[in-house]
Order: structure tokens, then sequence, then C-alpha cells
């Protein structure tokens, strides 16, 4: 696996790695973990790939990401509640 770029945005980390003839685009927040694979054929080549990959990162991707992380955290906390977990 290669890393191919480290993407600033403050509400998550973000990471670009190469692998297997793909693209994983890896979102982080704390302790929980969103990854996206986009194929090499998916892409255009015109651009280099970190800057079409930062083209889908627009916005509203970027949004609904962040509010994905927090059904996540919901989830989680819901299972440790069913299971008298912490």
């Amino acid at each position: 696996m290669r890393h191919v770029a480290d993407i600033p945005y403050p509400q998550v980390k973000i990471t670009l790695l190469a692998w297997n003839g793909k693209y994983l685009l890896k979102l982080e927040q704390g302790p929980l973990e969103q990854t996206y694979k986009v194929a090499e054929l998916d892409l255009t080549g015109v651009a280099a790939p970190d800057v079409e990959i930062r083209q889908l990162l627009d916005d509203e991707f970027l949004t609904a990401a962040v509010a994905r992380f927090q059904l996540m955290r919901d989830d989680l906390r819901a299972a440790f509640a069913r299971h008298d977990l912490r």
C-alpha cells in the first residue's frame, strides 16, 4: 500500500492511499473510520489522481461523511448499551 497524500480537512483526517489498482480514500474521526475504494479505471487520467480524488471531496460529500460518523458513533453506543457494556 502506497501513501499518496494527506488531504487537510478540519473535522476528519483524510488519507489517500494506492493499492492493487485502486485508490483508497480513508476518513478518520477518533476511533471511527470510513474507507471508500475508487478504481483507477474510474478516473479520467486527465489530471493527477490526487487532484481528481480531491474533486470528489466536495462540500456535499464531506458533510454527509461527517454526519455518517455521528450515526456510526450512535450505533456503537447503542450496541454497547444493549449488551450492558461500558
